[in-house]
């Protein structure tokens, strides 16, 4: 008797809309590019047009889908008009963040600020807006929030930046109860350190560097390119039974 194989679930996204807040840094130009790859129509949002245009432009060269919101994740009510004026989005990657590296003895409340409004304030509602359209649309859709290994573990001189990714997760699973309901899901994703424009500096510190190497188990520091298939697994059907996890792209960080 023959046997029935299952069907592979695709992770092409023709046809759906994303959202990559935060697209102009290092990992949301890797975030548009691999769902731009697969076929969506990825929206580029930032604060620095230009940087938006060139982006959008070059993902446009290759043939792919994309468009641009200029606009501050942390100004509630503008990006709540955006998002309500466009069409609904399908996936979401709430990629938009900032790190204040220092000791717990000498954080600021200013510092504070700064990193709780945008890393969750902005963050929270800006899942909110886009999840408020599904609904009203009636679609199923892939709420991406860019966590951290530090969601998951502590780390020294970076109380501020732990504090903010703890709550991410948080309210990422109350999320995902929330809203399995409409067909809407919610992961996050736990990168380790990976080598960007903004982090390359901290690298150019040899102690610094062992350090982290030390605790990553694969050896070596993350790259964008590592990312780019877990964005795809979340924002696709291959993901379709996964929601309020988070899935660690860390090297072996928390392993121990």
């Amino acid at each position: 008797m023959p046997i029935a194989l299952p069907s592979l679930p695709p992770q092409r996204l023709d046809g759906r809309r994303a959202l990559i807040t935060g697209a102009a840094g290092g990992i949301g130009i890797g975030a548009a590019t691999a769902l731009a790859a697969q076929g969506a129509l990825v929206t580029l949002c930032g604060r620095t047009a230009e940087k938006l245009d060139d982006l959008a432009e070059a993902l446009r060269d290759k043939g792919w889908k994309a468009d641009t919101l200029v606009a501050d994740v942390t100004d509630f009510d503008t990006m709540k008009a955006a998002i309500e004026a466009a069409d609904p989005f399908d996936i979401l990657v709430n990629n938009a963040g900032t790190n204040r590296p220092g000791p717990f003895v000498e954080a600021t409340p200013e510092n504070f600020d700064l990193m709780m409004g945008l890393n969750v304030r902005a963050a929270y509602f800006t899942a909110q807006s886009v999840a408020k359209r599904m609904i009203a649309a009636g679609i199923p859709g892939s709420i991406i929030n860019m966590s951290s290994q530090l969601g998951h573990v502590g780390s020294a001189d970076r109380s501020l930046y732990c504090a903010t990714k703890w709550a991410m997760e948080g309210f990422s699973k109350s999320m995902a109860i929330e809203l399995a309901a409409h067909g809407i899901r919610v992961n996050t994703l736990c990168p380790t350190f990976i080598e960007t424009a903004l982090t390359r500096p901290y690298f150019e510190d040899a102690s610094f560097k062992a350090e982290v190497l030390s605790r990553i188990k694969l050896g070596r520091i993350g790259k964008v390119e590592d990312l780019m298939g877990p964005i795809v697994f979340l924002a696709s059907d291959a993901s379709a039974l996964m929601t309020g996890a988070s899935l660690m792209i860390d090297g072996g960080w928390t392993a121990e």
